[in-house]
């Protein structure tokens, strides 16, 4: 295909390859370890301190002596028998506690979404543009999809050229979850092509109704564009021109349980509401045609993660949304993937729209294929009754979230990799000083450290609030503290912070051990270990008390949000280029303590504060 640019090189000389296969190495990966009793006790004594009175720190010391001497180390004893025994130990565990069991909605409180970055380039807001945008867009995901099924996408590697686990994106398509009265589960439908046939249908959701069609042709090709186009059109104009559908997808907005009630009354109801669950569940991903007009980027991100409903099916792992001005989001299902998945995808459909200008380039060439199909329900009353109170208890969750996204255009990798500083550990920094100066307290902090170096592993827990971090926040609001003492305390906290990083990429933080010590415990019927109901272990961020909850996506041009964990606590989620930096925050609106946008505010003056801080190292000759 002529993407029409000389300017952006191929993507699919950055994303594919011939000589591998995506998910070739993952046989070969070390089983996830079991880290050690005593450090991870350590640890985590470390981590309390900048946010516990001395007298809790000892009462919180005397019980974790006790818990290692005592309970917890008979725990680890059956936790590494579990371990012998299983690739990775933790898996089903985190997918369980993480996402699964939580009867909560998952959007807004668990799901991720935010904008496509190409609204800042070639597509722009502009009306009468949505089919088409939805379209080229689709198109590139599709690509995406295939690399997928081929297995020609490049298996990733860390800084060392280890390999990393493949295993999510084995789920980033053709996946649902299913609710259930106690616990969800994931139903995973897409397989490779070594695997087997696989579903290629989409699922088209437009004014309160739903349409299903083939996305890939009979030699397994992804529609081009403007095949797509005309069925998205046709989509378009038989809604604009008939009443609106019931919004069948809003019953997945509500509480889990009760949309477990309603999905087994739905298949009760008729066979047709059977086949098309099945249709929904299986597609390779959801597509919205969204009446919305967003009006900038952060009220993009508050549809995506807290708008209108009607349109939506919150439990698939690949959504996108296309507003009527154009402009494209998305909110995924969190329960089978990471974000950074999701961003990867994401990346390869800005690099190709970049290449083709935000036009089509291909043939313009339109086979016939069959029409889109609309998926009836067959519901009653009491599904009415359930789409109205889903719809209500979601926006009244959703109104509560704000959204803000700010650019800082003083500098971004290039000046900190050239001060030989980390991007992600100046952001840290400059996040939790700005929490400070606002709060007048260090936050609880949780930072996503990717173990994907490990069988199937996902994530642990860097907790980056630390004693050499608040030490350095209190100097620097102290007029009287010299540039060098502020320059040497930065160096010294992101030194930590660097450290427990790569501690945490190893499974070597705190926090998925002791889940998995509290979840061994609970499996064997024992009563909960008193660390557990600790103050400490609630102030410090533990049980999902984390004030902060921040995620580096990246070096790329994709962004996204997730909603604070706590009421008076902030999402962020930020990407480092090579000019700026683009930290994403939310907030609940209910809160008295927390905003959004002036929490933005804040970072954009603590990264300029920062940045002069910086230039004096360069300045200076002073020993640090």
């Amino acid at each position: 295909m002529n993407f029409g640019s000389d300017n952006i090189p191929d993507p699919n000389l950055f994303f594919t390859t011939d000589e591998e296969k995506t998910f070739q190495y993952e046989e070969s990966l070390p089983s996830l370890p079991m880290p050690d009793l005593h450090k991870t006790l350590d640890r985590y004594l470390d981590s309390i301190r900048p946010h516990v009175t001395a007298d809790e720190y000892r009462q919180t010391a005397f019980l974790v002596q006790q818990f290692g001497s005592g309970i917890g180390k008979e725990l680890d004893k059956k936790l590494k028998e579990r371990a012998q025994n299983m690739r990775n130990w933790l898996e089903a565990w985190w997918e369980n506690s993480a996402y699964l069991e939580g009867r909560y909605p998952a959007a807004p409180f668990v799901n991720f979404g935010g904008p496509g970055p190409y609204m800042s380039h070639y597509l722009p807001a502009k009306e009468g543009t949505q089919v088409e945008r939805a379209s080229l867009v689709t198109h590139f995901a599709l690509q995406y999809w295939k690399m997928i099924r081929q297995e020609r996408l490049k298996p990733d590697k860390d800084r060392q050229g280890a390999h990393l686990s493949m295993s999510q994106f084995h789920r980033a398509f053709n996946t649902c979850k299913i609710p259930g009265i106690k616990k969800d589960k994931l139903l995973y439908y897409f397989k490779t092509v070594s695997e087997g046939d696989t579903p290629i249908h989409v699922v088209v959701f437009c004014r309160g109704r739903i349409f299903t069609f083939d996305c890939i042709d009979e030699d397994g090709e992804p529609l081009t564009a403007p095949e797509l186009k005309i069925q998205f059109q046709k989509i378009r104009d038989l809604c604009d021109g008939q009443p609106e559908g019931p919004g069948i997808g809003q019953l997945t907005a509500d509480e889990r349980p009760t949309w477990a009630q309603m999905r087994s009354r739905l298949l009760a109801l008729h066979p047709d509401n059977h086949k098309h669950l099945e249709l929904i569940q299986s597609s390779l991903m959801a597509i919205a045609l969204d009446d919305n007009s967003p009006t900038d980027e952060s009220n993009v991100f508050e549809m995506s993660l807290a708008g209108d409903p009607r349109d939506r099916w919150f439990d698939k792992s690949s959504v996108f949304i296309f507003y009527k001005n154009g402009l494209a989001g998305s909110n995924c299902d969190h329960a089978p993937m990471d974000a950074m998945i999701v961003v990867s995808s994401t990346f390869y459909i800005d690099l190709n729209i970049l290449r083709c200008k935000g036009k089509w380039q291909g043939s313009m060439q339109v086979r016939d294929f069959a029409k889109p199909a609309e998926l009836v329900f067959h519901i009653d009353d009491v599904i009415r009754e359930g789409i109205t109170k889903a719809r209500q208890t979601f926006l009244a969750y959703g109104s509560n979230l704000s959204c803000c996204a700010k650019h800082f255009q003083g500098y971004g990798k290039k000046y900190l990799r050239s001060k030989k500083l980390h991007p992600d550990t100046h952001v840290q920094l400059a996040m939790q000083y700005a929490y400070y100066k606002m709060h007048k307290k260090p936050a609880p902090t949780y930072e996503t450290a990717t173990t994907r170096r490990f069988y199937r592993a996902r994530t642990e827990t860097l907790r980056s609030c630390t004693v050499e971090l608040v030490d350095w926040c209190k100097v620097m609001l102290d007029p009287m503290a010299s540039k060098e003492k502020k320059l040497r305390l930065y160096l010294r906290a992101a030194d930590k912070h660097n450290q427990l990083m790569l501690e945490a990429t190893k499974l070597q933080g705190c926090d998925r051990h002791l889940l998995g010590l509290m979840l061994i415990a609970k499996e064997e019927g024992l009563p909960t270990p008193l660390l557990y109901e600790d103050i400490s272990y609630k102030k410090s961020g533990g049980g999902g008390n984390f004030v902060l909850s921040t995620s580096f996506v990246g070096y790329t041009t994709c962004y996204g949000a997730v909603a604070p964990m706590v009421q008076d606590g902030y999402g962020t989620f930020y990407r480092v280029e090579q000019e700026k930096i683009v930290p994403v925050i939310t907030s609940w609106s209910v809160s008295q303590e927390t905003n959004a946008e002036k929490f933005a505010d804040a970072m954009m003056d603590t990264l300029s504060e920062l940045g002069k801080l910086l230039e004096y190292m360069t300045s200076t000759s002073a020993k640090l």
